[in-house]
Formats: C-alpha cells, structure tokens, sequence
C-alpha cells in the first residue's frame, strides 16, 4: 500500500515496522509529529513518551534497549545540546537492541532561531555512523535500515533530517510490522559503566566501529551514483540532492550520499575520477566537502556555496550557473507591517501588559509563545538564550546588579513545560544562593508552543492516559522558594498586585504562577472544573463612548482593529473574553455582548 506522508510521519512509520517497542521524546519543531505520530499506533506495541527534556529522553531510550527491547528517540538540532552528556557517552557504551535516534536540523532557523548548528559536525565529533535521508521513502528505509546497523556494530545510530524533509510529503511504499525478537539483557558493568578503569577499552571499540562500518558505507544502497553527463559531477546529501537535480536535471552526475559517516571515501574517489568537475552541496557544513579534499579529490564546495541557510534551487543556479532569481515585484506600500502576536484570548497577554508599565527591570525570557513579547506593543524582554535559562540567567544578572549596588529588579519568566524541561535546577539555584529574583512561570496547562503536546504538568501521557500531574506551586516550595502565589493572567489587578508585592521583597525571591488554559488547547474535564467561565463571553466597542485614545491597542491582541476614519476601536469575531482590553479602556467603552 502506498500512502502520501510527511517525512516525520515516514519516519514514525519506519520505527514502527521496524519492530520498536519503546519511542521517547520532547516536542519542539520540525521532529513534532514524529513521537506524535508514534503515540497513536497500538500501544500493545509500542511505548510512546513525551520525555521531560530530550536528556532524559535519551537516557530512557538507552535503557530500553539494554533490556532487550529496540527503542528510539526524536528531537530538534537543539535538543542535541540537552542531551549531549549521553550523547557523547552512550557512543562508548553502545547498546543492545537497536537504537535509532533521529535529528532534525533546521539550516534556515525557521524555528529554532538560537542556532543553525548543522549537527553532523557533532554527530561525527562523538563517533556516530549517520544516514541523511533525501524525501519521505528513504526516511522510513532508513530509519528501518538504521536498526541493522546499530544491532550489527553495537551503537546507536543517528538519522538526520532538514526541516524540508521533515515537512514535504512524498509517495511512501508501506509494509507490515517485522516484531524483533527481544534481546537478552546481560549484567556487564564493563560495557555500561564508563569509568576510568573500562573507558580506555570502550573509546578503542567506540572508534573501531567506525572504521568496522566503512565496507559497509562503500556497499550500501544508500551511497549511489546516478551517471549522465560528466562534465559536472555532483557530490550531494540529503534534500540538496532534489535540489540539485531540480538545478542540474540530467546535465550532471550525481553520487548521492545516504550513509554519510563513515564516507564511502573510495567510491567518492571513483565518482570524481569519471567527471571533469565536481560540486559538493551539501547543508550547512563542508562534512563530506573536507573529507573530499583531504582524500585528494579536487573540488567546488563552499568556495562558490554559502555556508548558512538552505541551499535552494534559486541559490544553486545563481551561485554555479550564474543565473540570478527573478525578483519578486512587491509594493512595499501596500504591505502594512505586523509583528508577530500572541493569539486572541491568550492567557500571558494580562501578565506582559501588566509588565511593560514597570520601570528599571531586567526581564529573563526563555523559549516559548511568551517570546514574542520581545517586540511590540510589550517589549517585555531583555533575554532569551535556550530552554529553562530564564532564570539562571536572571539569577547571575541580579547577583552582579546587587554587588553594583544598582536599582534594577529581575524578573525571569517561563511556560511550565520549560520549567519542567530544565528550569527546576536554575530555580533551585535561586533559593539555594539566596536569590532576590521575581520568576514567573506561565502555567498554560499545555505544551502550547510546538502544538500542544501534553507534559508532566498536564495530567495525561502521549498516548492518552491518565497521569500523575506535577504539583508546581508544591514543587517551588519544596525547593525553598517561600513566597509562591498562584494568580489568573487576566486579571490585571492581580497581576499586577502580585508583581509589586514581589518587588518589594528585596532580599527575598518569589514565584508568581499565572494559571490559565491556552485558548487552543482541547479543554480536558478538569479545565472545564477549574475554569468554568472561561472563553464563554465575547466583548464589543460602544461606539459612542470610545473617543479613540487607542489604549486597548496597546494590549497586542488581534482581534482589536482601529476605523482610522471613524477614529474608533472594534473588536472582531476572533475575541475569546479575556476582558484585558476592557481593563485597561479608561472610559469604559469596551463593554460584553
């Protein structure tokens, strides 16, 4: 049977009929729908989790696989630096039923907007042979394939994806479930405890499985020369293949490289000696273009290509053949600009109106839908460097603003999936140095930026099941924080009471806890128990009193419009009854239905 899939769904579909047993993960974009599209599979077959951080992720699939049963793991590029001390490790170790974990890169930062890390640098760095499927077929083939190699050379093995192929969708040939036989778990501290007494034993079998896997990289079927026309030769990688050959077509030769660590470096060899130039395109790092030209192989790499961002058809045709993209003809006049904004009804809108009025702060962000407070109307943040930072780094900045003598307050805030990932032990850092931070963590009862996928504080597993729900406001308080209130978002009142009460303990930190359900979230029973009211009312402009001052503007929500003409505020259908806009109208004009 044959099936249009996305390369995340592929993927899924690879691990499934590869026989895995466990599937863990953090949700964070473009690997999303891959756990999620494990966690509807039959759960007789198959363990699906959403892990609090992709270390623990790692670490839970590693042990699955030390009992016998095969396992996989799933993440963003930079999920790999949350993992990286059982990343770097575990290559040492190797396994015991296979182990797949799979990488999406993301070249043009769609998302991940820290970094562009193109993380087969990293992925070579530890010793893990690699694939780097090129459409949604080879992604499920090679996810399928990546068990073989893992369970033949003992170690996990690593597929990398681009966010184009996690997201394009092609033809996917589907087969049956292949159940793999479990595997006998066998007590050898030698093998799993890399002290200094075994670790020289494992790094000298860690590298011998590399260069064990190099008859297997010139063999496999993954590593292929497609031959047309030799006065070009091109040495290619996942999706720039396509690219390629969309640019080329069959004006070049092609040696498409699936299985990318350990090189073919042979056959790469042979391939150039057959062509009069060579192309190695590749995203984003010069990996196989460095190995190329220490192996003697005359090349154009990233002396014509750049070095960042997606290598697009439109790229490859200017940089190689000359031929600019046509420009696109836009009237910049009549493109009004609008900066990115948090949803109609969203819950964090009270809180980061509430904070733009207070003067001589530091605000601490972190990764979330809360980042785009950054910019207009709020500008409400200071920093944002990775998940769970918030609050470390509004520690060490209060500490060094403290000793300066200075006036400015921190204030850190984060969602609590971030918190959950790895915010506890910044906030334990908090009260355990005698902190003076105000940290707030916006409790939206979901994981709501990466589309909703549930977290120990949610009360419900990946697969639907009930769960013990982390207790957060316990959770503070157990850590040492003594002053922790739990307040709703929308009331500005209380919100902003909250935040003055908290600045006024200068030598004490607090934690504020904004408690509301995203307004996209599928409401469980318990929402509908603890939240009654919400989302039930909608709000109007009367018109005859607004005298369009334009301060319901200022609260940045999307369903508020402003009749330039009639110089008058409206509220459209998208309007959730968040009553902040109402608040905040000095005349009252902003009345409910």
């Amino acid at each position: 049977m044959k099936r249009l899939l996305t390369g995340n769904e592929a993927i899924a579909r690879g691990a499934w009929e590869a026989g895995t047993s466990f599937a863990a993960a953090y949700p964070g974009t473009p690997s999303t729908e891959i756990l999620e599209t494990l966690s509807t599979y039959d759960k007789s077959n198959i363990i699906a989790e959403w892990a609090p951080n992709e270390k623990v992720s790692l670490e839970s699939a590693l042990g699955a696989s030390m009992a016998g049963l095969r396992s996989f793991v799933s993440m963003k590029c930079v999920g790999v630096n949350a993992c990286a001390d059982p990343f770097m490790c575990m290559s040492y170790t190797g396994c015991n039923a296979g182990m797949v974990i799979v990488v999406a890169d993301e070249p043009g930062q769609q998302s991940s907007g820290q970094t562009a890390q193109d993380n087969r640098t990293f992925f070579k760095f530890a010793r893990y042979p690699f694939f780097e499927p090129s459409d949604s077929q080879e992604a499920k083939d090679m996810v399928k394939e990546a068990y073989k190699v893992s369970e033949m050379a003992d170690t996990p093995v690593v597929v990398r994806i681009t966010t184009r192929v996690c997201h394009s969708k092609t033809i996917v040939e589907l087969e049956d479930r292949q159940e793999a036989e479990p595997r006998e778990y066998v007590k050898n501290p030698a093998k799993y405890v890399p002290v200094p007494a075994h670790s020289p034993m494992l790094l000298e079998k860690c590298m011998g499985k590399i260069d064990g896997l190099a008859e297997y990289s010139m063999a496999t079927q993954f590593n292929r020369e497609e031959m047309h026309d030799t006065k070009i030769g091109i040495i290619c990688s996942g999706v720039s293949y396509y690219y390629a050959k969309e640019v080329f077509g069959e004006n070049a030769s092609y040696l498409k490289l699936g299985f990318v660590h350990p090189l073919p470096i042979e056959k790469m060899k042979s391939f150039a000696a057959r062509v009069d130039k060579v192309y190695v395109i590749e995203e984003t790092d010069p990996i196989i273009e460095d190995a190329a030209r220490l192996a003697g192989i005359a090349c154009h790499g990233k002396d014509l290509l750049p070095n960042r961002g997606e290598l697009l058809p439109d790229i490859l045709r200017e940089k190689l053949l000359g031929i600019p993209a046509p420009a696109a003809n836009i009237d910049r006049g009549k493109v009004l600009p609008r900066p990115p904004m948090l949803c109609s009804g969203c819950p964090h809108r009270g809180l980061f109106y509430a904070l733009s009025k207070f003067k001589d702060i530091m605000i601490s962000s972190d990764i979330g839908c809360y980042t785009l407070t950054t910019g207009e109307p709020y500008h409400t943040g200071d920093a944002g460097i990775c998940m769970g930072s918030s609050i470390s780094v509004g520690h060490g900045f209060q500490k060094a603003m403290n000793k300066k003598n200075g006036s400015t307050r921190v204030v850190s805030v984060l969602g609590d999936s971030t918190f959950l990932h790895s915010g506890i032990a910044s906030l334990i850092d908090v009260a355990y140095n005698n902190s003076n931070t105000v940290n707030i963590i916006l409790d939206n009862r979901i994981t709501a930026m990466t589309g909703h996928q549930e977290n120990p504080g949610t009360g419900f597993t990946a697969q639907g099941d009930a769960a013990v729900e982390v207790d957060i406001a316990a959770m503070c308080k157990a850590i040492g924080i003594r002053h922790v209130e739990v307040i709703d978002p929308n009331d500005l009142s209380a919100v902003t009471n909250a935040l003055k009460a908290a600045f006024d303990r200068k030598d004490e930190s607090s934690v504020i806890i904004t408690r509301w359900p995203c307004v996209l979230k599928k409401f469980s029973d318990q929402d509908k128990r603890e939240f009654p009211n919400m989302f039930k009312d909608k709000y109007k402009v009367k018109s005859e009193t607004c005298v369009g001052c334009r301060a319901c503007l200022n609260v940045g929500c999307p369903a508020i419009a402003f009749n330039r003409a009639e110089k008058k505020a409206l509220i459209g259908n998208s309007c959730m009854g968040c009553t902040v806009c109402a608040q905040v109208c000095p005349k009252k004009a902003i009345v409910k239905e």
